[in-house]
């Protein structure tokens, strides 16, 4: 199965085991990731802060080459980029040429994000299949972070307060899914770069729901919430008093340690909170 798939900055730095994890499970899934050639920058949280046309622009431009190209979907595993494709999609179908923004799409391009896509039944069976370690015993908390179901008439999410997707697939994988209230919940996103203090609040939030909820680890589909959660969790704790030992894992790498994939090492040895200690500790990863 071939498809067009538009990475995003970020599996190119902090979410290179984001990427690293989605390219060894998408192979064991027979889908081939076809990158869109020559694909630029969406403009993530900042662009379309700064203008319409760079908001519509920088997205569209992706669009455009894959249209170019014949595609007909695609595919994308950073919400903050699937958010921006969507936006510009629709702002832009059927309005033919942009002259001003110097290409042309007329529309029609169906944009996936990766978690999503990943929950097609036909998929998730696969994935079923594929399974050589269930992930029994693990409690998690599926974060969803606000950019991939917000807002809704842009995103089309069927429950942007309640999203079940990464949910269904962890109890796939055999994990426990535990219910929780801030799986939406804003984690500071790029605030870390300018307001640490407002991060830190965020994140200790997001922990201590977490721990009161029963979980073990955090799973996230975001690699800015990744990075928020995984680098300030250290310091957070110590700001506010806090001891919350929660690794937080992209939900590719716990698809690929359910598989017996063997870039799992390389992927947690990524992490800045300690990934491993859970994992041998619920007999998931040789010690």
């Amino acid at each position: 199965m071939k498809v067009c798939f538009y990475p995003g900055c970020a599996l190119h730095g902090t979410g290179r085991e984001y990427g690293e994890s989605i390219q060894e499970v998408s192979q064991i899934l027979d889908i081939q990731l076809e990158d869109l050639d020559d694909w630029s920058c969406c403009g993530a949280s900042s662009g379309h802060t700064t203008n319409e046309a760079l908001a519509i622009g920088l997205p569209g431009r992706n669009l455009a080459l894959a249209e170019k190209i014949g595609a007909t979907e695609m595919v994308t595993p950073c919400p903050a980029c699937f958010v921006r494709l969507k936006i510009a999609e629709k702002k832009l179908k059927g309005t033919g040429s942009q002259p001003d923004l110097g290409f042309t799409y007329s529309g029609g391009i169906k944009i996936n994000y990766l978690l999503d896509y990943l929950c097609d039944p036909e998929l998730l069976k696969k994935i079923r299949d594929k399974i050589t370690k269930p992930l029994n015993g693990l409690r998690v908390a599926c974060y969803y972070g606000c950019l991939s179901v917000r807002p809704p008439k842009m995103t089309d999410a069927k429950n942007p307060e309640n999203p079940q997707n990464m949910d269904r697939l962890m109890e796939v994988l055999g994990a426990q899914s535990i219910p929780w209230s801030f799986k939406t919940d804003c984690c500071g996103g790029s605030l870390a770069l300018t307001r640490i203090d407002i991060v830190r609040r965020l994140v200790n939030r997001l922990f201590l729901m977490a721990v009161e909820a029963g979980a073990d680890c955090i799973v996230t589909a975001c690699p800015l919430c990744q990075a928020n959660l995984d680098t300030r969790e250290a310091e957070a704790a110590q700001v506010f008093q806090q001891n919350y030992n929660l690794p937080v894992y992209y939900f590719t790498e716990l698809l690929g340690l359910a598989m017996g994939l063997s870039g799992i090492d390389s992927w947690l040895g990524r992490h800045i909170v300690n990934p491993r200690g859970l994992l041998e500790e619920k007999g998931l990863l040789r010690l």
